[in-house]
This record gives structure tokens, sequence and C-alpha cells, in this order.
């Protein structure tokens, strides 16, 4: 039997609670699905000392704990579940669609109005050490991390802006910033090449792929090798204290792939400043429709948005 709701919000993440937060106070009785990680991406970094109103920093987990307290407290059902599948109803008059979304193959639930907020996940090499080292030294995000090596050395790996980015960005943090290319070139715009380029902090190592992580207990280096699977490979070792990911983000969108319009890199389309998108009745909001700053205080502010107009589009139907 299917469960009617007036607003499903799927996802954890800072987004997912705070939508959730602003529904409920607006008597919407949301129903939040969990998603595979509970508290989203944000609970792969060290600390949160870049959300406003905690002046010392804050455990990611203690962070998403009280946001979904926070959420429960004003009448949020949270299900433990994973969204695998969706039907979402477009009608002619848009007066009173129907979204059927079902949670891990069984539970189904029919709703007036729904949130996406699957966020994005970070794309990685596909070394073992990557995992081993998680929160201990590798970093899919320079802005939320890279405090945390003021006067050290790290590596950045990726050729395009967003590594140039954050390369330079570490680099005004750091005391040596190494940038991992594994292409004999940048793949970046020529402003931001020229940045990367002309400080002295960064050293490019072009034609390097990475081996493994190093280091007893959290990362210490990294072995390269340079100029793979060519006569010339040569492995190298750089000893460093932080390594960052920068080699693109993949929006968690695919299962709305037949029913929302998304960009070509996957990310859910908004109508101009708001969460709306091509269905009636159905936003999003944080990471997965976010393709510039992926920042927690961006999608928290933008599950405000989305839980208002879907109070809104309730009012007027």
């Amino acid at each position: 039997m299917a469960t009617y709701v007036k607003c499903l919000i799927i996802g954890s993440g800072p987004a997912g609670y705070t939508a959730a937060v602003y529904a409920s106070r607006a008597n919407l009785e949301p129903v939040l699905i969990d998603g595979p990680m509970q508290g989203g991406q944000l609970t792969m970094t060290t600390l949160v000392e870049n959300f406003p109103g905690f002046p010392d920093g804050i455990e990611p987990f203690q962070m998403m704990d009280d946001m979904r307290r926070q959420a429960v407290r004003f009448g949020t059902r949270c299900v433990s579940g994973i969204v695998t599948k969706v039907t979402f109803d477009n009608p002619a008059d848009e007066t009173q669609p129907e979204h059927h979304v079902w949670v891990d193959n069984s539970e189904e639930y029919i709703a007036r109005t729904v949130i996406v907020a699957t966020g994005a996940s970070a794309k990685w090499l596909g070394l073992p050490s990557e995992k081993e080292y998680m929160g201990r030294g590798v970093s899919a995000c320079a802005t939320c991390d890279g405090f945390f090596y003021r006067g050290k050395t790290v590596a950045v790996v990726g050729g395009g802006d967003t590594a140039c980015e954050e390369a330079t960005y570490l680099a005004g943090l750091c005391r040596k910033v190494y940038l991992i290319v594994r292409k004999p070139y940048l793949r970046a715009t020529e402003i931001m090449q020229q940045r990367v380029l002309n400080n002295d902090k960064i050293e490019v190592l072009f034609e390097h792929n990475t081996l493994r992580l190093t280091g007893e207990g959290k990362v210490q280096g990294a072995d390269l090798i340079y100029k793979k699977d060519t006569a010339e490979a040569e492995e190298r070792h750089i000893e460093i204290d932080g390594f960052f990911l920068a080699i693109g983000h993949h929006p968690n969108t695919d299962l709305f792939a037949d029913s929302l319009e998304r960009d070509d890199e996957g990310y859910i389309k908004v109508k101009g400043d708001t969460p709306c998108t091509n269905i009636p009745g159905v936003f999003a909001a944080g990471d997965c429709a976010d393709p510039h700053y992926r920042q927690a205080v961006v999608a928290a502010a933008s599950g405000c948005k989305a839980a208002i107009e879907a109070d809104r589009f309730l009012q007027t139907r």
C-alpha cells in the first residue's frame, strides 16, 4: 500500500535537512529518505569551519546529526533507505500532480511535491590508499579542508579549471603545492593556466600518475610514475601532508534521467534563480543542481528555497 505525503525529500545532506526544517515548520509533514550516505558528502571531510555559527568549527557527523534532530523536532519523518525508482507526473493543467517514488524497490510513496537533494560525488582515482587515508590527508574540497594545511606541502590531482583553481587557492595557504597532471598540458582556460604557471609556490608535474599514497596513520607522501606505459617510465616519491582530488564531480542524478532535464554533466536544470525543475511540484536543491559552488552553506540555502517553493506550490493548488 502506498503512503501519501505532501512533501517528499530525497537526500540527507545540508540541502535535504534544511528543506526538511522549513517544510516541517510550514506544516507540510515531510518525509525524508536518507539515501546511501546519511549526512551526505559533507561527512567525508574532517572538520567544518566555514559554516556560519560555529566559531570553533564542528565535526561533520555532529553537524549533520544536529540538522537531522532539528528537522525531526519540527515533524519530519526520516526513513532509512535508497530511492530506486521514480515516476514524476507532469499533468497538462498542473493542478493535482502525483509523484511516485519507490524506496528499496518495495515501499511506495505518492507525493504532491518532491525535493531532490541527492548531492554530487567526487570522482576518485580508484587507488586503494584513497579510502585508507580518507579524512586523514585525502580530500576532494580545497575550500573545505585547505585551512588545515597552512604552511604545509600538498598535492592536487587534475589539469582542468577546477584543479587550477584548487591549486591556486591552496598556494595562498600552503608552503608548496604540487599539481599532478597526467597529460603533457593543462586543459584549463588560458587565464587559469597562467595563474598556476606564474605562481612560484606551485610546481606542475606533467605526465605524472599517482601510484599510491604513503604514511603512518595519515598522508605523508605519494609515489608517482612519470610517462606511464612508455620506455621513459620512471617512479618518483614526493613528500606531502595533503592530497586533493580535483578531477571533477558526478551529480547523483542518474535516477532522474528519464524525468528531469539535466545538463551535459548530469546536473539538474532549474529555472533561473529558483529551485523549480521542468516538472511541476518537483524541486532540486544542493549539489545535484549546483556545478559551481558545492559548499554546505550554499546547499543549505537552496534547501530553504526549495521548501518555500514547495509550500507556495501547494498553497496555490
